[in-house]
């Protein structure tokens, strides 16, 4: 496996100067030496110039945050990440590659939540190469690599919550975003180790029950919503009797035997619990008619 290493490249300003000096020292010769019918020096001027020309190929220039990857005859020899000017073997292939901090969306991919309801699901990924060797020599095409994998993940992910939690304390694709996207975060880094890039930020983009089933989930979370507003209604209604049971009794303002205490709380209940406003029937006679 290919593990990055660091070229000692020249000074690119001190190589171009050297060179520069070469090259006009030959030219110089080669312009003295000619009009002297001297064939032999003219030749080795040329030489020197001609290679002196080529030495200048060796000079290149690393950008911030960016990297030269530098091959000599198909093998890997080191990676230059130090931004500037520099010089280094002519021979050597420099490949450049980027280290910024780069992003992209998923597309909406259709997946089944850990309860088997088909969901539409996108995610954005913030990641950057950090080891250059494996992002170049051990998969083919890091930059597709890392968007298949991370579709990969995204489903696998999915797959693990479900889109709504049904008990307490469940993490849920829609209630716990910061769970999830550290889920998928890790899942994503896992796949994509062996590429030399790292994640830094995973998120949740889209998030939706498919076509064919959302109008029957939003019956279902409308009903699961009704049904907690009424436990909560009727846990205050039962309150509000109780208190006022105890209130009645501590006070001695009437005394009720036990069936009209039941009548008392069936009364209390149906007024506090009715979507409807009651009609009040004004009793004349005596507390038992």
């Amino acid at each position: 496996m290919y593990r990055e290493k660091s070229y000692p490249a020249s000074n690119g300003l001190l190589s171009l100067l050297a060179l520069l000096t070469v090259a006009i020292l030959a030219l110089a010769n080669i312009l003295r030496a000619a009009p002297q019918d001297k064939p032999g020096v003219v030749i080795l001027s040329v030489l020197v110039l001609a290679f002196a020309l080529f030495l200048l190929s060796g000079l290149f220039i690393v950008n911030p945050n960016d990297a030269k990857v530098l091959v000599l005859f198909g093998k890997y020899v080191g990676t230059v990440k130090t931004d500037g000017f520099f010089f280094a073997n002519p021979f050597l292939v420099k490949r450049r590659i980027s280290l910024r901090v780069r992003n992209f969306e998923t597309a909406k991919l259709k997946v089944n939540d850990n309860q088997a309801n088909p969901i539409e699901i996108g995610a954005i990924v913030v990641w950057k190469v950090v080891e250059t060797a494996e992002a170049l020599f051990e998969v083919d095409n890091y930059e597709k690599y890392v968007t298949v994998q991370t579709e990969s993940a995204l489903r696998a992910t999915a797959s693990q919550f479900a889109y709504d939690a049904h008990k307490s304390g469940e993490e849920a694709l829609s209630t716990h975003a910061t769970e999830v996207s550290k889920h998928l975060q890790a899942a994503i880094q896992d796949r994509l180790k062996a590429a030399g890039v790292e994640v830094v930020e995973a998120r949740i983009s889209h998030l939706a029950y498919s076509p064919e089933i959302a109008a029957a989930m939003l019956q279902r979370q409308q009903a699961s919503a009704i049904i907690a507003a009424r436990y909560k209604i009727v846990e205050g209604a039962v309150g509000m009797v109780e208190n006022a049971l105890e209130m009645l009794s501590q006070k001695g303002i009437v005394n009720l035997d036990e069936e009209r205490k039941a009548a008392m709380v069936s009364n209390l209940l149906v007024v506090l619990c009715s979507e409807r406003s009651t009609q009040p029937i004004v009793n004349t006679g005596s507390l038992y008619t």
